[in-house]
């Protein structure tokens, strides 16, 4: 069995995600999935993360579907009411990518 985002597979952000936030900030959202998630909990191959306002900083709050578990990180970068309030992280096999909610119509 292919285990769901490994690091040796192609990623991206989408155009959604690029314009509207910065790349530390994405860059942070890989570094969350390989350093605090994978190997730790089974990952299905969709990711939730909520983009929180915690005093002027960013915290990222990651969950997925069928699985209780879900995680808080601060992060220090500066908080914008413009960044998006979810982004998903999907593993499609092949390639993973983060992208807004709206981009998962498209």
């Amino acid at each position: 069995m292919v285990e769901s985002f490994d690091s040796h597979r192609s990623r991206y952000a989408s155009l959604g995600v690029v314009e509207s936030l910065p790349s530390a900030l994405i860059d942070s959202i890989w570094l969350i999935i390989d350093l605090d998630l994978k190997g730790v909990i089974p990952l299905t191959n969709m990711l939730y993360f909520d983009l929180i306002d915690n005093g002027g900083k960013v915290t990222v709050h990651f969950s997925q579907e069928i699985s209780d578990v879900q995680m808080a990180i601060d992060l220090p970068f500066p908080y914008s009411d413009a960044y998006p309030s979810q982004i998903f992280a999907v593993d499609d096999g092949h390639k993973e990518t983060i992208l807004l909610p709206a981009e998962m119509l498209e």
